[in-house]
C-alpha cells in the first residue's frame, strides 16, 4: 500500500552508481530503508541532494509489512535548510544529531512525540541565531527523555553527584566510577532546566563541554545494550572548538 509521510533521513549509502539506499525516520511508521534506483543520474525524478543525512522531507511511499527495502514514489522537501549547508558549526552539529539518532533509533514503529522532537531539533539549529555550542548536549538530554532514561532529581549542595548508573543525583558517592563530579554534575542539571531556545545560556568552557559530552555518551552507553561506536562527536570537538 500507499503511504504520505514526513521524514527525516538519517543515513545515506551508495548502493550502485546511480542508486542509493536511505535510512529515514517517518512520522507514521517509524525507522525505515528505502531504495532509491537511479537518483544519481542526470534525469532522475528524485533528486540525490534530497537524501543528504538530516533532510526533512515528505515522501510518498510503498510500504510492506515483510522486512526489506522499501521504496519511494515521491519525494520532496518538507523544509528547505537556510544555514546548515553554509554555517560549518551548525553543520557539525547536525551531523552529531543524525548519528545519535539513527544508532539509537531500532524500532520500525510509529513514535510521533519522537518524530516531532528531532523535526523540531533540525529546524531550531538551522534557524537560531543564538550559539550553538551546547545545542548537543541539550539534544543527548532532551533524547534520553524519549528513548527512557532521563536523569532524575536535580543537582543540590545535599545532592551534587550525578550517578550514571542509576540516573539520578546522589549525596553519596557512588561504588563504582559511573558518576560525575560537583562541577559537571551542576552543568548536568542546569541544561535539564533549560529549553533547547535558551541552552546557550549555560556558560561552560571548551574543556567542561567536552567532557561532559564524553560523560554523556558514556551515560548513553550504559543504558542502551550494544550502543555502536559514535564518530561524529570527534569533528564536533574540533570545529567548536572552544
Amino acid at each position: 500500500m500507499l503511504i504520505k509521510t514526513k521524514g527525516i533521513v538519517l543515513r545515506s549509502l551508495k548502493y550502485s552508481e546511480t542508486s542509493i539506499i536511505a535510512d529515514i525516520f517517518t512520522e507514521e511508521k517509524g525507522l525505515r530503508s528505502y531504495l532509491f534506483s537511479g537518483v544519481r543520474s542526470r534525469n532522475a525524478k528524485i533528486k540525490a541532494s534530497l537524501l543528504q543525512p538530516m533532510s526533512l522531507v515528505e515522501m510518498v511511499a510503498y510500504e510492506r509489512q515483510e522486512k526489506g527495502l522499501n521504496r519511494v514514489r515521491e519525494l520532496q522537501a518538507a523544509y528547505v535548510f537556510q544555514a546548515i549547508p553554509f554555517d560549518l558549526r551548525k553543520g557539525a552539529v547536525g551531523l552529531f544529531l543524525a548519528e545519535i539518532a539513527r544508532k539509537v533509533i531500532r524500532e520500525p514503529e510509529e513514535n510521533r512525540p519522537l518524530f516531532d522532537f528531532l523535526f523540531r531539533s533540525f529546524r531550531f539549529l538551522d534557524g537560531t541565531g543564538e550559539p550553538v555550542a551546547n545545542i548537543h548536549l541539550y539534544f543527548l538530554l532532551e533524547l534520553s527523555y524519549y528513548l527512557g532514561f532521563v536523569p532524575g532529581g536535580e543537582w543540590a549542595p545535599e545532592t551534587p553527584f550525578f550517578d550514571m548508573q542509576e540516573g539520578t543525583f546522589t549525596g553519596q558517592l557512588p561504588a563504582h566510577p559511573h558518576y560525575l563530579q560537583e562541577t559537571e554534575s551542576q552543568l548536568l542539571s542546569r541544561l535539564l532546566d533549560c529549553r533547547m531556545e535558551n541552552c546557550h545560556e549555560v556558560a561552560m568552557g571548551r574543556r567542561e563541554r567536552k567532557a561532559l559530552l564524553r560523560h554523556l555518551l558514556d551515560y548513553y552507553r550504559l543504558h542502551i545494550e550494544n550502543l555502536p561506536e559514535i564518530n561524529a562527536h570527534l569533528i564536533l570537538e574540533e570545529v567548536l572548538g572552544e
